[in-house]
Order: structure tokens, then C-alpha cells, then sequence
């Protein structure tokens, strides 16, 4: 066994650092690999390309369930965080590690659980994963106005869809006073309470509650604060926490969300009803 004086170790060291360095360089004349950061380089995590069918679908399931939230470009709407900066999906594959998030939601942070089939979100993530990550955000550019719609189709689809519980005479009178923005009056009308509708635009969500109905018959109701596939917790009129583990559909649990209406309309709108219904909804003033 030999030993290497404290005098050469710097230089051993830099040799080694040498041959790395050109272990690992790009032949002459080659392209920069492509990696995190630095101008000109390309999005990470490298992904291969998917099928563009399976991200126009993608892009379907996601306009129709995601972008009123997390913008049609994923980079963050009203209510949403920036999804192609999020650690969750930076570090997804193939849905996986969105699924829950997507299946369970997130009640304290105002995302609702959606029903979507692993088929579903496994297409939602092609798609996410097709926006390149980047510094710039070369890719965003707000149109000028969002008011491109049909006002009078928008009073219709208001009639035939929302008249039942709102009016325009009543609770959404001068709408578009308080809400001067067409951008947060289209994201308070499609989810109310999930954005940023500003003090006074619209009253408080009312919060999500839960029944829990237990073997024996005896229940347990209050203001949901967890909920998942293992556990529910809520916290009852006392104030007081409670949980129970789920095991499938055991305890019973009944999710009482003051938005179901408008969760349950979302799937129906096209991008033209919301466009629609915004036009109108503007006039309200």
C-alpha cells in the first residue's frame, strides 16, 4: 500500500477532474447536450416526443377540466399554481404521480377531486409534458381581450343552464361592476371562490362538508380538511379534529361540496359556451 503526499493530492485531484471533464465533453463541433438551463437549451426533464394524438386528446381532457385554473398554457390562471414548473410534474412520467392529486384534489386549496380515468390522465400529462420548461416564457402571450364571444348565445346558455339558482336581476346584478376584470369575472363565474375574485367581488365559499357514517350507524359531520383513500378528517362544530381510515367504501362518506352544480356544468361547456357566457355575463352592469 503506498501513500500519496498532501502535497500532490491538488494535482492528482485536477487530473482526474481533466479526464472527466473529457470523458464527458461533446465531440468538436457538436451541439451543447441539451439540459437544465443556458440559453438555447431544451426543456427538462428530456422526454421523448409522444404521439401528437395523444396529446391533442390530452389537451381536450385538460381545456375542459384543468385550464379555467392552471391557464390554458399550464403556466398558472386565476386560481392555479404554475403546473410546469411543479416538482409533481417535473418529476411524472406517464400520470403517475398526478393521478392522485388529479383523483383526490386538494379541498383546502380549493381544487376539487376530478373523475378521470387513468386513460385520461396519462393523455393530461402527455400533454403537460409537451411545453417546453424554460427561463423565458416565450410561449405566453395573454390576448388582448377574452370578451370574443356572442353575447345573446350567452344570455341563452345562462337561461337554460344557470337561471335555476342565479339571476341577473338578483345576486349577479352588476356583476361586471364589481367585477370589472373580464378575465376574473370568466374564472369567478366557472368556479367561484376558486381564484383570485378580489375582496368584495363575490361572498366567501361556503366550505366543503362531509358525513361520515359509521359502521354502527352513528355519524360524524363537519367541515372537510382531508380526504383521501386511507383517511378522512374533519373538524366538527366543536372545533375539534377528527379522523377515521378508510377501507373502500368503509366508513361511508359523503362529500357535501356548495360548488357541485358548478363542477358538475364544467364537462358540458365548450370553449365557445364560456366564451359566450362571459359576453354576457359582461353586459351585467
Amino acid at each position: 500500500m503506498f501513500r500519496i503526499s498532501h502535497s500532490a493530492l491538488p494535482a492528482i485531484l485536477g487530473l482526474v477532474a481533466g479526464l472527466l471533464h473529457a470523458q464527458n465533453a461533446p465531440p468538436a463541433g457538436a451541439a451543447p447536450a441539451a439540459g437544465r438551463g443556458g440559453p438555447g437549451r431544451s426543456a427538462y426533464p428530456q422526454r421523448p416526443a409522444a404521439d401528437p394524438a395523444v396529446i391533442e386528446r390530452g389537451k381536450g381532457v385538460y381545456s375542459v377540466n384543468c385550464a379555467f385554473c392552471h391557464g390554458s398554457d399550464a403556466r398558472g390562471g386565476e386560481g392555479g399554481p404554475n403546473l410546469l414548473r411543479s416538482s409533481l410534474v417535473l418529476n411524472d412520467a406517464n400520470g403517475e404521480a398526478i393521478a392522485p392529486v388529479v383523483r383526490n384534489g386538494r379541498p383546502q386549496a380549493g381544487m376539487p377531486p376530478l373523475n378521470l380515468a387513468a386513460s385520461q390522465i396519462a393523455d393530461v400529462a402527455a400533454f403537460l409534458h409537451s411545453f417546453p420548461v424554460g427561463g423565458r416564457d416565450v410561449a405566453r402571450s395573454a390576448p388582448p381581450t377574452i370578451v370574443v364571444g356572442n353575447a345573446a348565445s350567452g344570455k341563452s346558455l345562462f337561461q337554460g343552464r344557470c337561471a335555476s339558482c342565479h339571476s341577473e336581476t338578483g345576486d349577479l346584478k352588476g356583476l361586471a361592476t364589481r367585477i370589472p376584470d373580464a378575465k376574473t369575472l370568466q374564472q369567478t363565474w366557472l368556479m367561484p371562490g376558486g381564484g383570485r375574485g378580489g375582496r368584495g367581488a363575490t361572498p366567501a365559499k361556503k366550505p366543503i362538508t362531509v358525513t361520515v357514517t359509521l359502521p354502527d350507524g352513528a355519524k360524524a359531520e363537519g367541515r372537510l380538511e382531508r380526504i383521501d383513500d386511507f383517511l378522512v378528517t374533519l373538524r366538527d362544530n366543536e372545533g375539534r379534529l377528527r379522523s377515521f381510515p378508510r377501507q373502500g367504501n368503509r366508513p361511508a362518506v359523503a362529500v357535501h361540496d356548495p360548488l357541485q352544480g358548478h363542477l358538475d356544468l364544467m364537462a358540458r361547456y365548450s370553449d365557445k359556451d364560456i366564451h359566450d357566457i362571459t359576453a354576457y355575463l359582461v353586459t351585467l352592469k
